[in-house]
């Protein structure tokens, strides 16, 4: 696949890897109108004249936004209620099935907050079941135990605005490292070992198409994450046209082996990259052309065999310690039945839970959504088929008070095509989140239009800019966007706009969903009547 196709898909659908996406279901347009009267006057009865009203300019401004082409083409669902009543404002197909993207981080991140809280913290260790000499000789292995943690990398937190990094990427596990050496040990016997076991193997959901291995976005899953299981290649042209272009990996890893046909072109022509890596290779193919003099191209690529990544990673640092490693590293997928407690030699404790549920929803992160669902289900223990993980939410969503069956679940982050939720489910899955004690840190978790994460340039110098929380959502042909809206009234909406089968560009799909949110702020724009019940409010 060309790679200008892939940066242009990965910047659709995450930052590296994140994603947005839309809903399914619109008929033509006529009969859109005949299905939104027919809705509006079977809720009018409950609705006072203003409402009736606003409803009345909303659906007129519906309909002109997407009875256009391309939005025409596509499958629109919208639902939009009062926070504070529960009365439905507007909706259209909210009981049909979409294809939710990444709105699906939604739900993960709601379910993890809820059965683990937002002090949560994720625990890796570097064990032995050998003994330590007085010389400093471990005779035995030496083994990194991962537990879940999506975040053994150089990340800082708190996240404010934007990502920010201290340090090496492999700065985790570089911190275990010395405190190996501060143990005392001075050479290990056997071999250093990448433990993933805590989770069951099953690096790819459902769902998951082939070319999402390769890149960030699509990094495979394990109980061990190191710098969300990815390397980078970086390609340097020349000074001059014809000159060869720079391959680097960093960090470096045995994982990958390059063959770089890439050349330097002439400075005014526009670079032309193509990357290939077949499923289960580990050489990777980039071909083609960088203009002279330009800045570096740095390509993200996903590890497929993390746990062995891990450990190759961890025996390089202790070696660049000066520690003795005479075994291999090597990576361990099934849990050993052994007796008695290992010694625990180092220990890596995560920021809270509460803190990295906001990194997830800002930049929509797959991976570490993945992790979320998979940590839950092990507190109850090991699942044996990846239909016993996937029932493990559904409790979780009917006391959230969504009906059975409007969320079909086959991934954690939305990356699956499989995925399938209605409007009203995620508009209920909204409206039970705001009443909770964890809603604060869930809330401040959503990007807000204009200003940061992946809705950080959408919605500028419009009505919606500061006034949008919500999840964007993004896969081929698929663009959402579902949260809490504050008018300039002072009332709060909650919405869900969910579309699939777009044909256009991604930014038409993106400028439609502007349109709605700026209808939807100025249509219902009233000012709420003295509230019943203390909501808290996204900041």
């Amino acid at each position: 696949m060309s790679i200008e196709k892939i940066l242009q898909r990965c910047a659709a659908v995450t930052v590296a890897s994140a994603w947005w996406a839309l809903g399914t279901g619109v008929p033509p347009l006529g009969a859109q109108s005949k299905a939104r009267a027919a809705s509006a006057c079977c809720g009018a009865k409950k609705q006072s004249v203003a409402s009736r009203k606003a409803l009345a300019r909303f659906a007129a401004r519906v309909d002109a936004l997407l009875g256009a082409t391309p939005a025409s083409k596509g499958e629109w669902g919208l639902l939009i209620v009062d926070a504070e009543s529960g009365e439905t404002l507007y909706e259209l197909n909210a009981d049909k099935y979409f294809v939710p993207a990444s709105n699906m981080k939604l739900f993960t991140t709601a379910l993890a907050l809820a059965k683990l809280g937002p002090e949560y913290r994720f625990h890796t260790t570097v064990e032995t079941r050998g003994a330590i000499s007085s010389e400093g000789v471990l005779r035995g292995d030496l083994t990194l135990v991962g537990r879940g943690d999506p975040n053994l990398s150089n990340r800082k937190f708190p996240y404010e605005l934007k990502e920010e990094f201290d340090g090496l990427p492999e700065k985790a596990l570089l911190e275990l490292a010395d405190a190996v050496v501060a143990k005392g040990v001075k050479e290990i016997s056997g071999d250093v070992i990448g433990d993933d076991a805590y989770f069951p193997r099953e690096r790819y959901p459902n769902g998951w198409e082939i070319d999402d291995m390769v890149w960030e976005y699509g990094a495979a899953i394990s109980a061990i994450v190191v710098d969300d299981n990815t390397v980078a290649l970086t390609l340097t042209p020349g000074e001059q046209a014809g000159n060869p272009v720079q391959a680097a990996v960093t960090p470096a890893t045995p994982d990958f082996t390059v063959e770089n046909d890439v050349t330097t072109s002439a400075a005014e022509m526009k670079s032309d990259l193509t990357l290939t890596r077949e499923p289960g290779s580990n050489l990777v193919v980039v071909k083609g052309t960088l203009p002279a003099k330009s800045a570096p191209r740095r390509l993200v690529l996903a590890i497929e065999e993390p746990a062995q990544h891990a450990a190759t990673l961890l025996k390089r640092l202790l070696e660049e310690r000066g520690i003795k490693v005479g075994g291999v590293a090597r990576g361990r997928h099934q849990q050993e039945e052994v007796a008695g407690d290992p010694l625990v030699l180092a220990e890596h404790v995560s920021a809270p839970l509460g803190d990295t549920v906001k990194l997830i929803n800002k930049i929509s992160q797959n991976l570490h959504t993945e992790m979320l669902l998979r940590t839950v289900a092990r507190q109850n223990g090991v699942w044996a088929t990846v239909d016993e993980l996937m029932k493990v939410p559904s409790d979780f969503y009917l006391a959230a008070g969504i009906a059975p069956g409007d969320v079909i679940q086959t991934d954690a982050s939305g990356l699956s095509r499989h995925d399938l939720v209605t409007p009203r489910a995620i508009v209920t899955l909204l409206s039970f989140a705001q009443k909770q004690p964890w809603f604060g840190p869930y809330a401040a978790s959503l990007p807000v239009a204009g200003v940061d994460g992946t809705l950080e340039d959408r919605m500028k110098n419009t009505p919606a800019a500061g006034r949008i929380h919500a999840k964007t959502g993004s896969v081929e042909h698929v663009r959402t966007l579902s949260g809490f809206a504050d008018t300039p009234g002072g009332r709060r909406v909650i919405f869900s706009f969910l579309s699939n089968n777009q044909g256009g560009t991604s930014h038409e799909a993106a400028d439609a969903l502007t349109e709605l949110c700026v209808a939807m702020l100025e249509e219902f724009n009233v000012t709420p009547p003295k509230r019943g019940l203390k909501h808290q409010h996204p900041q």
